[in-house]
């Protein structure tokens, strides 16, 4: 059935397939060349097994993108549909020359040409329903709010549009095999073209000529993203598998949040004792991160999915980890020709003064300010000011509270805020560049121990308003005490959390578990000073902890040296980060070890509390360590609370601002954060707002303060840890105890001494 039509469109389909696999093979070439570029890393290819299970699982099984069920699914239909149905664009190539060609073997195969009837329609819909929500949450509708806000539109139309028409040609030729009678494929196989073709002509060339027309669009779509190496949103077809499979937790699979990585230079860990003279100490400049990294730069699909759950974002202020990866990335492939020596730059850096942000987009991006391969970008700043030149804003950098929600969403497992972090090390380390208030909370650190600046004698100042003895922790602990109960700077200096201190002191004495405090003995987990960028600190500290530990836990195997701590900063230092400089300890949470109290009936609470309450989740107590139901069933044991989620908890919860060293720092930029969720928790009309972590407590509290001070919040609307409501549970009511500030009482109106009037309760009138 070859005719002059299909001679000419095939011998056009044939130079044109060869001119595109020409051009892809010289992308990818020139792509990896630039990717090699980064600093080494091996520690991101095994174990293999695990990290192929793992890419298997994310990428068939599609379990980050199904986070957002609705568009998760109408992406898997997608996904099937390139990967699945690539044998038929092979089909469509014999077909222009000849429309009765079928693939040998697998043709006339019914199972195969069901699946492909099945999966080219879901593409088509999938596709129409990321077209329809692309359109609805556009940024000219939603502005700021727009998930797209900041993304190559442009770029996204065209993937689109490629995708629908490919979709549609898969059917029309399906269809118009049947109803020119070209296929002997039974009936079952083609339920949905088949029911197309009755409204198709018999026409074979007709045929031809649709097959072309798949062929030319999918030709198109190679010449084009083989042009362009930034274009995420069609690369990370390819790259997303490599980037998932290298991802920094191989070995469990999970999102890179918990621990920050050791800094490393040349693939190896500093030794800040004796650092080699050329390390590179944090990221300065593009070519100093990882291969890793540009990776991560390059996957990118700017489907800002980070931004929309981003705090900082969402309350006005520059940073979008979406517009962070997309700078970093525009920045590396117009720096490239630099980076791989094919130009060089001129001794001296232009004059920046002269850039000018035109828009909100340069405001936020600061790639947007210099564009294109040219001396100004290979000498451009990776951090700076309009006027410096910077490709990240300096703004843009000390908003970011290491909350997690960028890297707990991303699909292609980006790792924004290890890159964030790097970045501001180097403006620590090498620049001395950082918000000035963030410098007084580091000389704390150093000449106190911790971030207020207290004398190191009031650490045990909690200890004497409690009525029962608390034993110290002075050389190896006796084999009786069970835990050592880690403190930390907040819960031994700070008001309100050393009321969280004593509750959880009180609960564990009640319980009979036996603990030992260290005392003047502790010393800051060196949290602030990492998250600020401050490694050097953050080693001096922990590896005087580890002494410290290591001495504590003397002649202890494994299993026996355990550790719980209140402080979810604390918690994931000791736990997580501790082993990089030589400390293997089992720490948990307070409120993991006072669920276990409850489950094994060591703590029976028996007055009930008759309030409501809203958890709010700690960063990094939920994202960052996955604990998520531990507190929820402590509060869930307390009878009478009545409890009630706000929209956006547990993985998607809301930080409360004091993450990243934001503790620290003031919020000059946009709404603050601690307000934005204050509000949120406001909206249920609880009793009790209810966290697991001091510094949620002092930022909720504070906002709460201001509400009450405005009239805009009840009187009796308290912020409490759930170990404080815990405690008063297990008391008569109205009793005073240490750490429970007013007994079971728990957000009593002053005009309502019994309860019975809380608007947010429901009472039984009878």
């Amino acid at each position: 059935m070859t005719g002059p039509l299909q001679v000419v469109l095939g011998t056009i389909s044939v130079l044109f397939l060869f001119v595109s696999v020409v051009m892809a093979y010289r992308a990818v070439r020139a792509m990896v060349r630039i990717i090699r570029t980064g600093q080494p890393d091996g520690t991101r290819w095994g174990p293999v097994r695990t990290r192929l299970k793992t890419t298997l699982v994310e990428s068939l099984g599609h379990t980050r993108m199904l986070k957002w069920s609705s568009i998760g699914v109408a992406h898997w239909f997608v996904f099937m549909g390139f990967y699945g149905l690539v044998l038929t664009l092979v089909e469509a190539f014999g077909e222009v020359w000849n429309p009765a060609f079928h693939i040998p073997l697998i043709g006339e195969w019914g199972v195969w040409n069901l699946f492909a009837d099945i999966i080219g329609t879901g593409t088509i819909l999938g596709i129409g329903y990321l077209i329809y929500r692309r359109q609805r949450d556009h940024p000219r509708r939603q502005g700021r709010k727009s998930r797209f806000a900041g993304s190559n539109e442009g770029r996204g139309y065209f993937v689109e549009a490629v995708i629908l028409t490919i979709g549609i040609c898969i059917l029309l030729i399906r269809a118009l095999k049947v109803s020119s009678g070209l296929t002997d494929a039974p009936g079952w196989s083609h339920p949905i073209s088949g029911a197309l073709a009755n409204v198709m002509p018999d026409s074979p060339d007709l045929l031809t000529v649709v097959a072309f027309v798949k062929v030319v669009v999918s030709l198109t779509w190679l010449v084009v993203i083989s042009r362009v190496l930034n274009m995420g949103v069609a690369w990370h077809r390819f790259s997303a598998f490599l980037n998932i499979y290298a991802k920094r937790e191989g070995a469990s699979g999970a999102p890179a949040l918990g621990p920050l990585p050791a800094m490393t230079s040349g693939g190896k860990p500093i030794d800040f004792e004796d650092p080699d003279e050329d390390a590179v100490f944090g990221r300065g400049k593009i070519e100093d991160f990882t291969w890793k990294g540009m990776l991560d730069f390059t996957t990118c699909t700017e489907c800002g999915r980070c931004q929309s759950q981003c705090p900082a974002w969402n309350t006005g202020k520059p940073l979008s980890p979406k517009m962070v990866i997309m700078d970093l990335r525009d920045h590396l492939y117009a720096k490239a020709p630099y980076l791989l020596g094919e130009k060089t730059a001129s001794e001296t850096a232009p004059d920046y003064d002269i850039l000018k942000p035109s828009d909100e987009q340069v405001w936020a991006s600061g790639y947007a300010r210099i564009e294109g391969t040219n001396d100004a970008q290979a000498h451009r700043p990776l951090v700076g000011t309009l006027e410096e030149g910077g490709v990240i804003d300096p703004d843009v950098l000390w908003s970011c509270t290491n909350c997690g929600a960028c890297v707990e969403q991303c699909p292609v497992d980006i790792e924004h805020i290890d890159h964030i972090e790097d970045m501001r090390r180097y403006q620590v380390l090498i620049e001395s560049n950082f918000p000035s208030e963030a410098g007084v909370m580091l000389t704390n650190l150093e000449k106190r121990g911790n971030p207020w600046g207290m004398g190191g004698n009031v650490r045990e100042d909690w200890i004497k308003e409690l009525d029962f003895e608390v034993r110290m922790a002075d050389g190896p602990l006796p084999h009786e005490v069970e835990y050592l109960f880690w403190v930390g700077c907040a819960g031994a200096v700070d008001d309100r959390a050393k009321k969280v201190t004593k509750a959880v002191a009180e609960l564990l004495h009640t319980a009979g578990v036996e603990f030992a405090v260290l005392g003047s003995g502790e010393t800051c987990s060196g949290d602030p000073a990492r998250r600020l960028g401050n490694e050097f600190v953050f080693q001096q500290l922990a590896m005087e902890n580890v002494e410290t530990l290591n001495g504590v836990f003397e002649g202890r195997v494994p299993g026996t040296r355990k550790i719980v701590a209140t402080c979810p900063h604390c918690f994931n230092s000791l736990g997580k980060e501790y082993p990089q400089v030589g400390g293997e300890y089992e720490v948990i949470h307070h409120t993991q070890l006072l669920g276990q109290l409850i489950e094994e009936g060591r703590l029976v609470p028996v007055t009930p509390i008759d309030r409501k309450v809203t958890y709010h989740d700690p960063c990094f107590l939920g994202r960052h360590n996955k604990v998520y139901t531990p507190p929820r069933e402590i509060l869930d044991a307390v009878e009478g609370l009545t409890t009630q989620e706000m929209h956006r908890c547990k993985d998607r919860g809301f930080c409360c601002g004091a993450g990243g060293a934001r503790m620290w720092m003031e919020e000059k930029i946009g709404k603050r954060i601690n307000v934005e969720r204050t509000e949120e928790a406001l909206e249920l009309d609880p009793d009790v707002i209810s966290t697991a972590c001091p510094f949620c407590i002092t930022m909720l509290s504070d906002a709460l303060t201001s509400k009450k001070q405005n009239g805009e919040a009840g009187e009796h609307v308290e912020v409490l840890d759930v170990s404080q409501i815990l405690l008063r549970s297990m008391q008569p009511v109205a009793a005073g105890v240490q750490g429970a500030a007013s007994g079971a009482d728990v957000g009593t109106k002053t005009d309502d001494v019994v309860g019975l009037d809380s608007a947010a309760t429901e009472h039984d009138p009878k």
